[in-house]
């Protein structure tokens, strides 16, 4: 994603956004969004952060150096959820040690997210117990069965340690659209906190029943894959931004997309992922400012074309 975003980025809008959104760390004159969990009230920032892919490195201090300030941006920034998963290769340990690194008010402001991806119950217990202790936590805030896999087995054990305080919330998660019939199917039987789904401008087949089962039943909704692996990226190559983006006060097209996402009531949160620290403050800025209502929804996906 880093060299197509690049491409579609106008060098002089991307400055003036940038100074809007004030310095190294994001911050902005407008304070970042946040929407409540349902079954606690707590209130989560609109934009987290993913990891698949972009926190999977080595120990080598050039790799880690950018992903260290994207946390820090992100975090100083006004973000808070970090999901990764043991499905993400070294992704938890990164984590875990470069947030150990930063100052305590930074560090503390992380929601961690992580998932459990094995079957059995055995195993699934020492996998979660291996990610808290690789994102040196004593416990996370949220704990999703990864691609509904072994979810009835899993979610037993999800409920004792929510009980225990190992974890706060529980939640499912899948990436395909062929399994959003399942995930509605445990999102309005099973009383869980969260689901994490793939949603965006181009993949909106969530919108016909689970982000309605979500808000129905007061589970919160996290959405991956906005940008679809830049794919939206390389479908607006060389086309300028709509009037209607300056509706919203978005100057880059990620923010288009985003605010596109949180435009729809039942999403909490939004987590794109990168290892860029400049993406991750255009990410950020979605999180601020208006966003569409309805019509302008409609007009959107109209307009885009996907």
């Amino acid at each position: 994603m880093t060299m197509t975003r690049r491409t579609f980025l106008a060098a002089g809008l991307g400055l003036a956004a940038a100074g809007r959104a004030g310095g190294a760390g994001g911050e902005g004159p407008l304070p970042m969004a946040t929407r409540p969990i349902p079954r606690s009230g707590e209130r989560l920032p609109v934009i987290g952060l993913g990891t698949w892919r972009t926190f999977d490195v080595g120990p080598d201090e050039a790799e880690r150096a950018p992903r260290r300030e994207v946390l820090r941006r992100f975090l100083a920034g006004g973000g808070r959820a970090i999901d990764s998963s043991p499905m993400y290769g070294a992704a938890e340990e990164v984590v875990g040690d470069l947030l150990a690194g930063l100052p305590p008010d930074l560090r503390s402001r992380a929601f961690l997210a992580t998932k459990v991806w094995t079957s059995g119950r055995a195993a699934g217990e020492a996998q979660m117990a291996e990610s808290l202790r690789k994102l040196r936590a004593p416990r996370v805030d949220l704990m999703q069965v990864h691609n509904l896999l072994d979810w009835r087995e899993h979610l037993a054990t999800l409920r004792a340690w929510k009980a225990q305080g190992r974890i706060r919330y529980a939640g499912v998660t899948h990436y395909a659209a062929g399994a959003l019939d399942e995930l509605e199917a445990v999102v309005r039987r099973e009383g869980i906190d969260f689901v994490q789904l793939p949603y965006s401008a181009a993949r909106r087949e969530a919108e016909a029943r689970l982000l309605p089962a979500a808000a129905e039943t007061g589970t919160a909704v996290l959405v991956m894959r906005p940008f679809e692996e830049g794919d939206l990226f390389r479908a607006v190559r060389g086309r300028p931004l709509p009037a209607w983006a300056g509706e919203l006060g978005a100057s880059t097209w990620s923010e288009v997309f985003l605010k596109f996402i949180l435009g729809h009531p039942a999403v909490t949160a939004v987590i794109p992922a990168t290892a860029n620290p400049e993406h991750v403050l255009e990410n950020l800025r979605a999180g601020r400012g208006p966003l569409p209502d309805a019509a302008l929804r409609r007009r959107m996906a109209r307009e885009l074309r996907f």
